[in-house]
């Protein structure tokens, strides 16, 4: 670390030690600066009593096993199964897709156990397979979509999304990670940008397709946290190269190539309890160029604002602006709204999003695209949900043929 970024981080760090008030106790900075879908929220979550459907709980015996062996040795965990398909109403090639995803999580707080300055080792390993010749994450080719319609269902096989120690500090108003990460997890995130529970196509979710790269499973650091009640930072660096499904080779792509992706996000909340409900951030980024890839050097800067209203409804406005780096988009904005009377019990969202294609990636000046996504969750049972959607798709940019297109989705998780 050079001389300045070593004094900017000793100086965030002697901030947050010595002049910033405890945050909410309902709310740490390593669950308020995480998105929805980090593994320690995805627990937290799957912990909250549901107002299910059918009032059907089959799991709660062991629900109550995996809290006792949480209670003695601090280790906390969960699965889950995840499928999604889709049928287009036309396309250019194949017009269905499917794709399901096995996924073990857990955390182990292993220092400081009962404090507030928690060490934890994350993780969560998935296998990712594909029911069709396409998966949902290569759908987009088929339908002349210059996007993705899904951005996790694919056909990876095994892979490891997180393995990373977590390290809560000064009260727990800061949190550090170090190891291999879904830059998501923490990069211009919001209520509504999990794809195995929000909206599926990624002009909704990190960046609004502006950010390039987006590395998971990736070795890389992350620091956040707290400047006052309202304020935060959060800065993180990782693997521009990284591949999920070899773990090791993250050594490798980072020491010897030395591509990176950077990020620094500052906001305002109206508290840590509802950092990602109530919320204003921007966040720049900066990825090397990679030559494995063929990518460009890139940079952009993405933008956020969502506010509860009647504490059912969330409307957004998002968006960003990209400079080379691979993204999708030179440009784009997503508004919309989520709306739920009951989060445990049912979820709906729909948005709307305008996009430019980035000329860099697809090699010449493509059409803008509108795209809108519908989905409604309903929670059926305790562990079983499923989510049925519609994407509609206006001027393709890689389609000569169709004007509009619209895709039927559904989605379904199960989970213990």
């Amino acid at each position: 670390m050079n001389t300045l970024p070593r004094k900017v981080f000793l100086v965030f760090m002697t901030y947050l030690t010595l002049t910033v008030p405890s945050i909410s106790s309902a709310q740490q900075a390593s669950a308020a600066l995480s998105g929805p879908n980090a593994t320690p929220n995805i627990l937290n979550e799957g912990a909250q009593e549901k107002n299910d459907v059918l009032g059907v709980n089959m799991q709660q015996s062991f629900d109550e096993w995996k809290a006792g062996i949480k209670r003695r040795s601090g280790l906390d965990f969960g699965f889950d199964y995840n499928a999604l398909g889709y049928t287009a109403s036309s396309s250019l090639a194949d017009s269905t897709s499917a794709s399901g995803a096995f996924r073990l999580y857990g955390t182990w707080d292993l220092i400081d156990r009962d404090g507030p300055n928690t060490g934890s080792l994350i993780f969560k390993f998935e296998n990712r397979h594909s029911f069709s010749d396409v998966p949902p994450t290569g759908f987009n080719a088929e339908l002349g979509y210059a996007g993705l319609v899904s951005s996790v269902f694919s056909d990876q096989g095994w892979r490891a999304t997180h393995l990373y120690w977590q390290q809560e500090f000064a009260q727990g108003r800061g949190v550090a990670y170090l190891g291999w990460l879904d830059v998501t997890d923490f990069v211009d995130v919001y209520a509504l940008a999990s794809p195995w529970s929000g909206f599926s196509n990624l002009a909704f979710q990190t960046g609004s397709g502006t950010i390039g790269g987006l590395p998971d499973g990736a070795l890389g650091g992350m620091v956040g946290g707290f400047l006052s009640n309202n304020v935060y930072v959060a800065s993180g660096i990782a693997d521009a190269n990284a591949d999920p499904t070899d773990l090791l080779g993250g050594f490798d792509t980072l020491f010897d190539a030395g591509e990176t992706f950077k990020s620094l996000e500052v906001g305002w909340t109206t508290g840590a309890e509802a950092l990602f409900v109530n919320n204003a951030h921007l966040t720049f980024w900066h990825i090397d160029d990679r030559q494995a890839a063929g990518t460009s050097e890139g940079h952009g800067v993405a933008f956020s604002f969502t506010h509860s209203v009647d504490g059912a409804w969330l409307p957004f406005i998002r968006g960003g602006w990209a400079d080379g780096g691979g993204s999708l988009y030179e440009a784009a904005v997503s508004i919309g709204t989520g709306y739920s009377a009951d989060p445990s019990r049912s979820l709906t969202g729909i948005g709307v999003n305008w996009s430019r294609p980035n000329q860099d990636t697809f090699g010449g000046k493509l059409d803008n695209q509108l795209a809108v996504e519908a989905f409604h969750k309903i929670q059926l049972t305790e562990g079983f949900e499923i989510t049925p959607s519609l994407q509609l798709i206006k001027n393709p940019a890689l389609n000569p043929v169709e004007d509009t297109i619209a895709l039927f989705g559904l989605r379904m998780r199960m989970a213990f």
